[in-house]
């Protein structure tokens, strides 16, 4: 019989997405076979997965901790924003509609049923299941129509363990608070609490969690000590983004509104001759820079526009003046070119840009969204690169002569003529070892990483880690039966 158990925040990025990869990979070791899943992601940073749609990049980090391929019934319904008050919305991995805040409250109850669906069909292919929430149940004013925390709770039938970050102060009011505020039968779900992110002798907290006990009924199954090594896993949120100091090579990354699909940087941010500079609006592009990486966007017209309105573009400039190399990535690849169409609007009105015009290529944006796991070949190495292509545009023009990239016999991607301007579609390059190696020697880098094999390590460490410090024994006696 499958059994379940879900994992929910007090607040928002209290750690769940790491917890629930540190638990896959334990109970993993530990003989169970483990599926991850979250009905309700908002994440910019997606994964394709091998049944051609997308899921929220933490989901995709869980399945690789469980050894399982990513799979979209893990994440079933992704929100990726393009505005401030409006997302694209993906319903088992594809496209659903684009909504605004109010029309998505209204849609979410049709939302249950797929989610259900998708959650029940995984169920049957593990013995366990470890669901991540989403944000923290104390919203109450969210809960009607809720299929990310304890409205799915309550539709599947799942025991909660709450999970509280101490970190950030004020971890006792945010346990017992959300007790106190939630009606009863929802807190009724919960049966246990945690505590995530502790620095310091975890003993020293023993009487805040008899106090917390004492004020909920609820047992521990844990202090979690910090995870130094946290950094070293894939970032999903946009928040979980940071520059990294490392060795004398620098990459400048500017930190566009929409960002999407930044999971290349994790590569470079792990070599230890590598430091990865984020660049935050306001801030000039960093003048001893030896690479501008401009990455995915969700909505790239928008984010070409502040892209200028910080002055980025005239330090880009500058950059290659002084001999540097710039490289984008899918919507940093568009933005590279002379002009962006959006001709129906798909991501903002209709309408068309000048681009950047460093590369002499023109991006129309077309309907049909490419999904797909892709393997390509560098062309001055001949080494193979695995990655993925999620993208609208079409991107034509003469620099496209000078691909670097050759996918299923095509060719990908454009260069400058000199070699120091090029972009690609392909997201997830720089995981490949040797194509990454090769990239960097050629500007002068070197790279000592297993990159695989440190991501490996780290789960293993992070299962170790969790291991140690939760109880593990009461958290799977405390899963029910899958809903």
């Amino acid at each position: 019989m499958t059994r379940a158990i879900m994992i929910q925040g007090a607040g928002s990025n209290v750690g769940k997405s790491m917890l629930v990869a540190g638990l896959a990979r334990a109970l993993t070791r530990r003989g169970l076979s483990v599926a991850p899943f979250k009905p309700q992601n908002m994440s910019n940073n997606a994964a394709v997965t091998e049944d051609g749609g997308e899921i929220g990049r933490a989901q995709a980090l869980q399945a690789r901790a469980a050894g399982r391929a990513p799979h979209t019934d893990m994440n079933p319904v992704l929100l990726k924003p393009e505005t401030d008050t409006g997302a694209q919305v993906i319903v088992q991995g594809q496209r659903f509609a684009t909504l605004r805040a109010a029309d998505y409250a209204r849609a979410k109850p049709q939302l249950l049923a797929p989610a259900l669906e998708s959650f029940r069909r995984l169920a049957a292919t593990a013995d366990m299941v470890v669901v991540e929430g989403a944000g923290s149940p104390a919203e109450i004013n969210l809960r009607a129509g809720d299929i990310a925390n304890m409205g799915f709770a309550e539709a599947a039938g799942l025991p909660v363990v709450l999970v509280g970050d101490i970190d950030r102060g004020g971890v006792i009011a945010q346990i017992v608070g959300t007790q106190t505020i939630l009606p009863p039968a929802d807190a009724g779900r919960i049966r246990a609490f945690a505590i995530n992110k502790f620095r310091g002798d975890t003993r020293l907290f023993d009487s805040g969690l008899a106090e917390i006990t004492a004020r909920t009924g609820w047992p521990s199954v844990g202090v979690v000590s910090w995870f130094e090594d946290a950094w070293r896993l894939p970032a999903e949120d946009v928040i979980d983004i940071r520059s990294t100091p490392g060795g004398p090579f620098k990459v400048a990354v500017p930190r566009l509104q929409r960002i999407a699909n930044f999971d290349d940087l994790d590569p470079l941010a792990s070599e230890p001759g590598v430091s990865v500079d984020i660049v935050e609006p306001g801030r000039a592009l960093p003048g001893d820079a030896d690479l501008v990486l401009i990455p995915g966007s969700k909505a790239t017209i928008s984010d070409l526009a502040h892209f200028r309105a910080q002055g980025w573009d005239i330090d880009l400039q500058a950059h290659l003046r002084r001999g540097g190399n710039v490289l984008g990535v899918c919507g940093g690849y568009q933005m590279l070119g002379r002009e962006i169409a959006d001709p129906e609007g798909l991501e903002g009105p209709p309408g068309r840009v000048d681009g950047l015009g460093l590369l002499d290529v023109r991006t129309v944006m077309r309907p049909a969204k490419r999904l797909a796991l892709t393997q390509a070949v560098y062309r001055p190495t001949g080494d193979t690169v695995q990655g993925y292509e999620i993208h609208l545009g079409e991107t034509t023009g003469p620099d496209s002569a000078h691909a670097w990239l050759d996918v299923d016999g095509r060719a990908e991607g454009a260069a400058s003529p000199d070699g120091r301007v090029r972009g690609c579609y392909l997201h997830g390059l720089f995981g490949s070892d040797r194509f990454r190696a090769a990239y960097l020697s050629r500007l002068g880098a070197q790279s000592d990483l297993c990159y695989d094999t440190s991501v490996e390590a780290t789960l293993d460490a992070l299962a170790a880690h969790l291991e140690a410090y939760m109880d593990l024994d009461r958290l799977v006696s405390l899963a029910g039966p899958s809903g």
